[in-house]
């Protein structure tokens, strides 16, 4: 992607082009936007033009091209938080953006197996900054730090920091993406040209989910109703829909299973459950069974409509409770908890489902 083909921010776009066709580049600058807006694929897109290298830059692979972003120590890094460094993250970024440059912070964390941690920008991340920046460029042009949420740098690395940020080498650039720019220390946001990213339209949401995103007109522009200006929103939303249909399917295909008596067919359910991409998914998919379980239990017990249901859930989940014992839904849901529970001792999970599927069929 360079700023040609780049969707949204008409301003911003023309500023950076200008920018790159004059050569009059501010050292520092920083880009202000919304979470999941476009502010690191505007990055990219900018770096593209600079740098007239789409592919290593969209890649993540330019040698001048180096990336700093708050980190903590988790289950794909475990760290002294001394020694915690951006390069150590860097297969799981480059995974990422690569895949989605408008990523959610929330989706950042995930990648790097770090959910729910206290991220910071630390003192060994800023060493290895000036490092970089102070090292000749490897070919022969500028040389760019791209800093995501500077406002997560503490104070000792920002104090680092400054000089380099104050004045770089020769064709050094440096450029950030904050969420927040108020939380910024002031003496490193004073020292950059502000970019507001600025929410996107409902059109260019549509027209980034089909063009770089390859989804349906339909699709996209019925994502792009519910996203608050930010094609990350808008993916997000889709990856939740599409999993909670993958989660009906898998419910449904379990619940048909037992239903028949089919044991086969129910230890194949419990192979689909163990093949799911990650723990978080499968534990996900033991709460949504779970909540449907709910629904059936209401449903014997008289009480259906205190769950909620459209008239065709009402039809399906009806449909279940009728052929389920009243003891069921309360057995499984018990076998489902236990499964929660051993997924997070990482317990052999084709054992696990297996044993949690059989244990289904036996008490239906």
């Amino acid at each position: 992607m360079t700023l040609d083909s780049f969707i949204g921010n008409a301003d911003a776009v023309k500023a950076l082009k200008g920018m790159v066709s004059t050569g009059c580049i501010p050292h520092a600058m920083m880009l202000y936007e919304n979470d999941g807006c476009g502010a690191i694929a505007l990055v990219q897109a900018f770096l593209s033009t600079l740098f007239a290298d789409e592919h290593k830059v969209g890649g993540l692979i330019h040698p001048d091209v180096h990336y700093v972003y708050p980190v903590a120590s988790g289950s794909k890094v475990s760290e002294k938080t001394d020694n915690l460094r951006s390069e150590l993250f860097l297969p799981y970024w480059r995974d990422l953006v690569r895949e989605n440059p408008y990523a959610l912070e929330q989706e950042v964390s995930s990648a790097f197996g770090i959910e729910g941690k206290q991220t910071v920008i630390n003192n060994a991340q800023a060493r290895e900054i000036l490092e970089t920046v102070f090292l000749s460029s490897v070919e022969g042009g500028y040389k760019a730090v791209v800093v995501y949420l500077p406002e997560k740098m503490n104070a000792a690395a920002a104090n680092k920091l400054l000089k380099a940020v104050e004045e770089p080498p020769e064709k050094t650039l440096f450029l950030m993406v904050t969420h927040a720019p108020e939380k910024v220390i002031q003496t490193i946001s004073s020292r950059c040209q502000m970019i507001r990213v600025l929410p996107n339209s409902r059109e260019e949401i549509a027209a980034v989910l089909e063009s770089v995103f390859g989804k349906s007109h339909e699709v996209a522009l019925r994502a792009a109703s519910f996203a608050g200006g930010s094609v990350g929103q808008a993916l997000s939303g889709m990856r939740e829909s599409e999993e909670t249909e993958a989660q009906k399917a898998l419910f449904g295909r379990l619940m048909d299973s037992v239903t028949s008596r089919d044991l086969y067919a129910v230890l194949e359910c419990g192979d689909a459950m163990a093949a799911l991409s990650s723990r978080e998914k499968q534990k996900a998919f033991c709460k949504f069974a779970g909540e449907c379980l709910r629904k059936i239990f209401l449903i014997q017990q008289g009480l259906g409509n205190m769950a909620a249901l459209s008239a065709d859930e009402s039809a399906y989940y009806s449909s279940l409770a009728g052929k389920l014992k009243k003891s069921f839904p309360r057995l499984a849901i018990g076998c489902l908890d236990r499964a929660v529970m051993l997924i997070d001792r990482n317990v052999n999970q084709k054992i696990l489902f297996s044993e949690m599927v059989g244990r289904i069929y036996y008490n239906s």
